[in-house]
């Protein structure tokens, strides 16, 4: 689907905001877009270029699931479905994303935000990076892009994801950056997968999408972007990246990162800015969202019953995990705490709670916690191993970090009191005050 198809549907609906005052792409959309979050907002008049920008679009799960038009509780099934039988997208030769090709770059006349007063330059936080590897083939990922010149940005490479094997072995690589994307590409590009496999056959399978084949290389792109920013990434070409506020909401550093020379820019005729708040809630839905599939396999794969994970926003959608399950052993508990960090690395803090327990209900969570848990038996510390590099309580340089898990579970068998919740009358409020 074209991201400005879905914008008017949501217009339609009467839950899209539009703004037709000017508004400059310098701080002031991003202060609406945090000030309006999660409602999804359209700027009709931005005072630095003809583009319209748009923002706050997927911010909740239940933006995705009606998106996809599922419950909530089916988004790790269907994403991990379509992990499974991922299928190739159809390719065309007319595309969306290519009605404009500009061969004189000035990414000026693009509404790039600036989000923030201590980020380095303006950003593209929404681009999908599409790069190809000759043994590997394609990969989708995310990368933060900062423009410090009219045909030059310089990209965040997080050390050790696919993009920065592809990169260390051929030294420069042909990208094509993808802005203006619906959550099909989006979810897709943030999945964690062996290297090796194409996302972009993931999104196919979570909806069918179409691909062309990218202006100045071979890269098969997402033929519905709104953007196409196409150009080579150096490794040894490098240039200050940063200040930048990260998923945890705290201003990363700044590093020497390469260098990537847009060389053509392609668009809609209409095309539509994708705004991405950095450190807000889109950003930790689309970050955190997509690991969820892998951790619930990893403890499905341990034999416990699990039923529902939730890598939680307060956790910066990174560092903590909430695991629902159906209890039938007295380990299960801490087994599905095990699995869990496995299946999330980056993970720091893991709670386990019993499937009567709503984990996306903070209250219900902290109840379960006081009336279930016990310290000297159902804390699991495991010392100083490599967590994430985004807490900054981390070791820096190492990562290193104590992580902790929380069997929050109640006991197979009662000894003392219950541990079940009372239940009070369900009635018909009609009945006895109105409407």
């Amino acid at each position: 689907m074209i991201l400005a198809d879905y914008i008017a549907t949501l217009r339609e609906r009467g839950v899209l905001r539009v703004v037709t005052e000017p508004i400059s792409r310098h701080l002031e959309i991003a202060g609406v877009l945090n000030a309006m979050e999660p409602t999804p907002v359209l700027f009709e008049n931005v005072k630095e270029t003809d583009f319209r920008v748009v923002g706050n679009l997927f911010c909740t799960k239940s933006q995705i699931a009606d998106y996809f038009g599922i419950s909530v509780q089916d988004i790790i099934p269907t994403l991990a479905d379509a992990i499974e039988k991922r299928s190739p997208p159809e390719v065309v030769d007319d595309a969306p994303c290519q009605e404009v090709v500009r061969n004189n770059v000035n990414l000026d006349e693009i509404p790039i935000l600036v989000h923030n007063e201590v980020d380095g330059g303006p950003y593209v936080s929404s681009g999908v990076m599409v790069a190809s590897d000759p043994e590997y083939g394609q990969n989708l990922d995310f990368h933060r892009a900062m423009q410090f010149d009219k045909d030059k940005m310089v990209i965040r490479v997080v050390r050790g994801r696919d993009f920065h094997k592809f990169l260390e072995r051929n030294g420069e690589l042909d990208v094509a950056l993808c802005i203006g994307n619906t959550p099909e590409v989006l979810v897709a590009a943030a999945t964690s997968v062996e290297t090796g496999v194409n996302e972009l056959e993931i999104a196919n399978a979570l909806r069918p999408i179409r691909v062309v084949r990218a202006k100045t290389s071979d890269l098969m792109i997402p033929a519905d972007s709104e953007f196409v920013f196409e150009g080579r990434v150096f490794l040894e070409d490098l240039h200050d990246e940063g200040p930048f506020i990260d998923l945890t909401e705290t201003v990363d550093v700044v590093r020497q990162e390469p260098v990537f020379e847009v060389r053509k820019i392609t668009h809609r005729k209409e095309a539509v800015w994708q705004a991405l708040l950095p450190g807000k809630l889109e950003h930790k839905l689309l970050m955190g969202m997509p690991r969820e599939p892998t951790v619930f396999r990893k403890i499905k794969e341990r034999g416990v019953d699990v039923k529902d994970v939730y890598i939680t926003p307060g956790g910066a959608s990174w560092l903590h995990i909430a695991v629902k399950i159906q209890k039938h052993n007295e380990d299960d508990g801490l087994r599905a705490i095990e699995a869990a960090f496995a299946g999330h690395r980056s993970a720091k803090h893991v709670w386990v709670y019993d499937d009567d327990i709503d984990i996306y209900n903070e209250q219900e969570r902290e109840w379960a916690m006081a009336t279930r848990f016990q310290a000297d038996v159902d804390l699991l510390i495991k010392d100083r191993e490599p967590g994430s590099s985004l807490d900054p309580s981390a070791e820096p340089g190492t990562k290193m970090t104590t992580k902790v898990g929380f069997d929050c579970t109640k006991p197979l068998v009662t000894k003392g009191k219950s541990f079940d919740k009372a239940k009070f009358p369900v009635v018909d409020l009609k009945r006895f005050i109105g409407e």
